[in-house]
């Protein structure tokens, strides 16, 4: 069978560079799932993109779909024959659906039934013919965020200027917002020009030829290779952000690495002011010394060649000059206001008109903050430092430099703190507080930092479900998600043996007193604890935790995080080994059992009737007392199931639904004190053993 190669470009006005990579790799999924889709097979298929394009190259795709020869099921053969012999409607109407006659059908017993079977034959037909559908590929592909043009009603990233779709040496026609399919494509914009591609193999080559890299991994090598070009000859390290670098990679067709410098003095400014106005406004690589001292030097990469360097670096300096100035004018600005000043500027901002001011929130996150301190007994000193973080926390928010760099929102607490003559461990703390600021960010390292974050968090998710606003979907305004999985991963590296629930009761108690919350406490609560075991379910998860396991140790209340994790990491040792399908089932009889029991009391063994309930009880309440003094989980686990013995005993001669209604109670009572001290541990019951 003849194979050709097929080239899809859609060329487009300058995208957004954070949606490039994505773009091409759905268009790439796309079209790959369609040749999948339509039996046409091919030898690879290889995604390109820059910012004015989105490419994928097919090689060797057959030029016909391949045959398909299948066999289909049908109905059961008394429903396919009448009582006369002959086909019923069933039997005509499946064959018709399968493109047959009834002459086709055959019949095979398939379990002890007889079923209608026919073979057919599907010709496959010409690529070529179904190549327009890749139109529909195109006007399918989403965005972030989508535009309207002129009066064309496709919404897509930007305006599409030209499309290729050439099947070997053909153009496949169709047209998207009236524009054709061609072979035509453009070169760089100010360096290249258009260019015809006469097949698909020729257009890498073809567009470096205009001065486009078109392969956006080879574009970013090249540009860390120059980056590392330029730190061997001067003998700097230029630390490479990988996010700023894919960011880099994605502005630029033709990229040219280069640097510039700017005048010590700004030097003077924190570290984090200056790599922020280079990085995040400019897009340009700080400079460092073999020491780690940041250099009066940036590193900047143009869209273009080597001409003219040394003026593309004056204009760039220009451009830092004016930004690094306007800086250093709010740093010093800002040192001349006290914190007692700033802090009353909060009373004044609107953290949310249905939640309150900014000052409104301080006040619950230094409430919590200290409900937390005492739930872990903190020492006085940290415990202090946590309260006046707290106080504190959000002072930087009304500063000049947080209000032009939002980024810094932390960062200059500190720093305008220690300058205020606040303790370390207080500005540290105000810093730390937004950690994790993403999925790569670690989370606090000091006690009153990590307390304060775990308020300030708590806080923000018991006021937005307070008025209803409840992450759905990929809806998640406020990064609930992330400041959830911040908290948990907080418990988790402090090792901090406090219940969730008490913190989350806690959180909504101080919401309930502001008046935010617009539904009963309660259903707040519960809408809370059942978000916060999803966060906990995908921590697990990514720990290779079974399902069911996952769903036995969230089963029961969210106490300590760190023990409910380490429960679920024994049970996961403890699953394949010997004995552990009779352990779980003589536990979890004990959990069914007891949800039979309508009132719960007190334990009374004067209605005891044999030795095999004073001996489950007797084991029953060495178990609970050595529980308390458990070293481990793995611990805890070996006590529970060491009940094995004396439950499959209790069972075997005790009748827990007695005749006498006061021995069933009896019993009843004595299953669910039982069952709670096994569940504390897992729900044993939700676990599946074969």
């Amino acid at each position: 069978m003849t194979k050709k190669d097929l080239l899809l470009e859609i060329g487009l006005e300058e995208m957004p560079a954070r949606f490039v990579t994505n773009s091409m790799n759905q268009l790439s999924d796309k079209v790959q799932a369609w040749l999948l889709e339509k039996n046409i097979s091919f030898e690879n298929i290889q995604a390109y993109s820059s910012p004015r394009r989105l490419a994928v190259v097919v090689e060797g795709m057959n030029e016909t779909q391949e045959d398909i020869h299948e066999e289909a099921k049908g109905p059961a053969k008394k429903i396919a024959l009448n009582d006369e012999g002959n086909w019923t409607k069933a039997a005509i109407g499946f064959c018709r659906g399968q493109g047959v006659s009834t002459d086709n059908i055959y019949f095979k017993e398939i379990n002890g039934v007889e079923y209608v079977h026919v073979n057919k034959f599907i010709k496959g037909q010409e690529t070529k013919a179904l190549l327009p559908e890749l139109q529909q590929i195109i006007s399918a592909l989403t965005f972030p965020k989508n535009m309207k043009w002129a009066d064309k009603e496709l919404r897509f990233v930007r305006p599409i200027k030209w499309i290729i779709a050439l099947f070997g040496n053909e153009v496949i026609p169709f047209e998207i917002t009236e524009v054709k399919t061609a072979n035509e494509t453009r070169g760089h914009r100010f360096l290249g020009k258009n260019i015809k591609i006469n097949e698909a193999k020729d257009y890498v080559k073809a567009l470096l030829g205009q001065y486009v890299i078109v392969d956006a991994a080879e574009r970013k090598e090249a540009i860390r290779s120059q980056l590392s070009r330029i730190e061997e000859d001067q003998n700097w390290v230029i630390p490479i952000d990988e996010d700023l670098l894919e960011e880099v990679t994605n502005l630029v067709e033709y990229p040219t690495a280069l640097y510039g410098r700017f005048e010590e003095e700004y030097l003077d400014l924190p570290d984090e002011v200056l790599i922020t106005s280079m990085k995040e406004h400019q897009r340009y690589f700080p400079v460092k010394s073999q020491e780690g001292a940041l250099l009066p030097y940036f590193v900047t990469v143009r869209n273009g060649g080597h001409e003219h360097l040394d003026t593309v670096a004056r204009g760039n300096e220009k451009v830092l000059r004016a930004r690094l100035s306007d800086a250093d004018f709010f740093y010093k600005e800002d040192q001349k206001t006290e914190i007692n000043t700033s802090l009353k500027k909060l009373e004044k901002i609107v953290y949310h008109e249905e939640i309150g001011t900014l000052a409104e929130k301080v006040g619950r996150v230094r409430s919590l903050t200290n409900k937390l301190s005492d739930l872990l007994a903190l020492n006085s000193e940290d415990k202090a430092a946590a309260d006046r973080a707290a106080e504190i926390s959000k002072f930087d928010l009304v500063s000049n430099m947080v209000y032009e760099f939002p980024e810094l929102q932390g960062f200059m607490g500190e720093k305008y703190a220690l300058q205020k003559g606040e303790e370390e461990a207080v500005a540290k703390a105000i810093n730390e507080h937004y950690m994790p600021r993403n999925a790569e960010d670690g989370t606090p390292s000091s006690v009153p930092g990590a307390v304060l974050s775990i308020a300030e968090k708590m806080d923000t998710i018991a006021s937005c479900f307070a008025i209803g606003i409840i992450p759905s979907g990929s809806q998640d305004p406020y990064a609930l998600r992330r400041q959830a999985a911040g908290i948990v991963q907080i418990l988790l590296d402090q090792e901090w043996e406090v219940s969730l629930e008490d913190l989350i009761r806690a959180a909504v108690s101080l919401t309930a007193e502001a008046n935010i919350n617009k539904k009963d406490k309660q259903e707040i609560e519960e809408e809370m604890i059942s978000f916060f075991k999803l966060r906990i379910k995908y921590s697990l998860q990514e720990k290779h935790i079974r399902y069911d396991l996952i769903d036995a140790v969230l089963g029961h209340h969210l106490d300590s995080i760190p023990s409910l994790v380490k429960r679920a990491e024994v049970l996961n040792q403890e699953k394949d080994a010997e004995g552990f399908k009779g352990n779980v089932e003589a536990l979890s009889r004990i959990i069914n059992i007891s949800s039979k029991a309508e009132v719960v009391g007190e334990i009374n063994t004067a209605l005891f009737e044999n030795d095999h309930e004073q001996q489950l009880y007797e084991k029953f309440l060495s178990v609970k007392e050595n529980l308390q003094k458990a070293s481990s989980e793995k611990d805890a686990y070996t006590l529970l199931v060491s009940l094995k013995h004396e439950i499959d005993d209790y069972f075997e001669h005790t009748m827990v639904m007695a005749d006498n209604q006061a021995i069933k109670e009896n019993r009843l009572s004595f299953m669910a004190h039982l069952a709670n001290m096994i569940k504390s541990f897992a729900n044993m019951n939700q676990i599946l053993v074969k």
